[in-house]
Formats: structure tokens, sequence, C-alpha cells
């Protein structure tokens, strides 16, 4: 008699769904990040229609884009420090529910200054989102599934800069941009019925009275308030900026160069401009496996990151030739791959620095990491926006290339410093 193969059927499935529910919080946090990036890609997108009726050039757009980029820089360490001390049980709604507003806020601003106050609100709020999603991962997940943990929360961010051109196009073209930003106030509140759920997860209580596995007592765990005075911390929010540069540069500067430097209009922008971030959403899962496949002989391996972060300083060059492209397709693929490699300075510095001071304020940590990439990005945005202006497309991309090296070397220089 054939044996029956239910009981490996059942054991199977039961395992699935015992998985699937350890990965939950996490998963619920690639969606904030997807919903965060939504939020924050609509204008880029739709850049060059939103110029066009609001009167606006491209170096007001820069500025717009650096009050998104200033809020956010004081917004990641703030929320880093109320998610780490109070839980994101209860920070993360609020924070969510703030940014949906200001998103929504989009859709009645007449001018740059208007439009620069909604970004501000809009930046200070998602401030919380990858602080979050590190939070969130090194609190549920165990010491050797974080990378890939970190990866999977943050990699919806690349994910909603994908999808937004597909979501967003045909709403832009139907009901014009405005009821673009009213579509992403459905999308906020649908996260906030989610999360209400998906919270009452044990492992989510507040950080104080549940410490992350494997963390409780790590050697190098110091103060909040004294991680600022370690070098090793500025070298990795050097390389986590700089190194990140570029996807900051093609989300927001793309769709102008596509616009005005190659004459597409708003629809075959919408239809292409997916691509890119591909490379981000395919980055951060790629880069994640390295990062555990190679770290896996101890919690901290020196030797290991400094040549990833050479490798990835290397890499990131080609992006300077993408203004010499003779075809769309071509260019598509070196946006595709910069943001790919651009990814991996993300994954790799996180999991550097959290494996040296370990998880206890792995929120700020993260916070810093991600403010330092926004204060970066407020400050060459405008300068973006002038070379755009003029069509000096090859100077662009060239500052966009050096960016991640100058990261890699600052990170080289501070890492070997100590306090």
């Amino acid at each position: 008699m054939r044996r029956s193969n239910g009981p490996v059927a059942r054991a199977a499935a039961t395992r699935i769904i015992l998985a699937a529910r350890w990965w939950m919080p996490t998963a619920a946090l690639t969606l904030m990040s997807l919903l965060s990036y939504v939020d924050r890609s609509v204008l880029a997108l739709l850049a060059p229609t939103i110029l066009r009726d609001a009167g606006l050039d491209a170096e007001q757009y820069g500025w717009i884009i650096s009050a998104f980029s200033a809020a956010y820089l004081v917004g990641n360490p703030v929320w880093g420090r109320v998610l780490d001390r109070f839980g994101v049980r209860v920070g993360l709604p609020l924070a969510a529910a703030f940014w949906t507003c200001a998103s929504v806020s989009h859709a009645f601003a007449r001018g740059a200054v208007s439009f620069a106050l909604a970004r501000a609100a809009l930046g200070f709020g998602e401030g919380a989102t990858f602080p979050g999603g590190l939070r969130t991962a090194m609190q549920t997940l165990r010491p050797g599934e974080r990378a890939r943990g970190v990866a999977l929360a943050y990699s919806g961010g690349s994910l909603g800069a994908v999808v937004t051109p597909v979501l967003v196009t045909p709403i832009a073209l139907r009901w014009g941009w405005r009821g673009a930003f009213f579509f992403t106030g459905l999308l906020g509140a649908a996260w906030l019925w989610l999360w209400s759920r998906v919270s009452r997860d044990d492992r989510l209580r507040r950080p104080d009275r549940s410490e992350p596995p494997g963390d409780a007592a790590h050697p190098a765990a110091a103060p909040a308030g004294q991680l600022l005075r370690d070098a090793r911390v500025w070298g990795f929010m050097a390389a986590y900026a700089l190194g990140a540069v570029p996807l900051g540069f093609v989300l927001y500067g793309a769709p102008i160069h596509l616009g005005r430097g190659l004459g597409c209009d708003q629809a075959t922008i919408g239809r292409v401009l997916w691509v890119p971030p591909l490379g981000w959403e395919v980055g951060y899962f790629f880069w994640g496996w390295v990062v555990d496949r190679r770290t896996r002989g101890g919690p901290h391996e020196p030797a290991t990151f400094r040549r990833l972060f050479a490798l990835l300083a290397v890499l990131s060059l080609p992006i300077a030739a993408a203004p010499l492209a003779r075809s769309l397709a071509l260019l598509l693929v070196l946006l595709f791959f910069a943001m790919f490699v651009a990814s991996g300075f993300v994954i790799a510095s996180l999991a550097e620095t959290t494996a040296r001071h370990g998880s206890r304020h792995g929120a700020y940590l993260a916070g810093l990491g991600a403010g330092s990439w926004s204060g970066v990005m407020a400050l060459v945005m405008p300068v973006f926006g002038r070379l755009f202006d003029r069509r000096a497309w090859g100077t662009a991309y060239a500052l966009a290339a050096v960016a991640p090296v100058a990261g890699w070397l600052a990170w080289r220089a501070l890492a070997a410093r100590r306090r």
C-alpha cells in the first residue's frame, strides 16, 4: 500500500505558516517603506507636469526636494530615539498618520513655498521609516537573519519606487496630479489598519522590556548620547550618505533628464521609470544575502567590510557614462546598475555599524544613517537642479559617480579610529 503523504504535507504547511508569522512584523515594515516611497516618489514622477502647471523651474524643484531632505535629516534621529525608547508598536502608526496627512496636503499646494512646506512635513514624518524597519528586524529576528531582515524591511522603499510609475501614472492621467496625492492617503489608511493587527506580536513589546535576541549584553553597546563622539559612527554615516547619493540622484533627477534631455513625455516616463528602482530592489536582497553569508564566522569581520566597500566604490563609477548612452534602453540599464550598487552601501554600512555597536540603539543608528543621507541630498539637489537647468548632464552624472568613492574613503579613514 502506498504510504500517505498527508502528514508530510501538513508538516510542511505548518513550517510555512510558522515562518510567515515569524517574518510578519518585518514584512509589515516592508509595506511601510513601500508606502513611504510611493508618497515621496509621486512628486518626482510627476515633476514635468507639476513644474509646468505650477510655473516652477528645476532649481526651485531642487529646493523643494531640499526642504524634504532637511526635515528628513531631523526626523530620522528624532524618531530613532523615540522608537528605541518607546517601541515601534505605538511610534510607527503615529509617524505614518502624520506623513499620510502631509502627503495629501500636496494636492492643495500652489507654489514653491507651499510645496516646500508640504514636503518638509512629509520628510519629518517619514523619518521613522527606516529606523523602524531596522528596529523591528533586530528585535524580532535571530542574529543570522538580520541583514536579510533589514534588506526586506528596507526593500519596500525600492519596490515603492518601482511600482509608483505603474500605480500613479494612470491615476494622474485620469484625475490629474492632485488626484494622485489623494490616492496616497488611501494607501496610508490601509497600512494603519494592517499595523493595528500585526503589532499585537509579543516580540514588539517595548525594547526595555524585551531586548533583541542575542544583544542583551553587547560588549560594545554605549549610551546613545556617546555614539556621536565615536569617529567610526561618522565613518558609517559617510559611507551611507555618500554611497547612497545615486539613489536620490536617479530617483529625483531621472524624470527631469528623461523629459528635458531625451524629450520623453509623461506617459513614456511612467512606462519606463520603474526599471532603475528595480535594481535598487534586487540590490537590497543580493547585498543582504552577501553580508549574512560573509559574516557567518563572527558578528564583526572588519576585513570583509573593507573589501566590500572597496568593491562597491569601484562599481559606482559607470553611472558617469550615462549621458553618453545612445539609446533609452542603455540609459535605463546604467541607472538600474547604479541603484543596485548604491543599495549595497546602505545594507553593508548598517550591518557594519550594528555589528560593531550592537542593536540596542539600532533605530537611532539607522536614523543617523538615513538622516546623514538626507542632509547630503539637501545640499546637492539644488546643485543638480542648477546643472539640469543648464543641461550639464555630464557634470551632474560625474558628481553622482564620485560621491560613493568619497564615502568609501571617508569610511576607511574613520573606521580605524577609536573614540
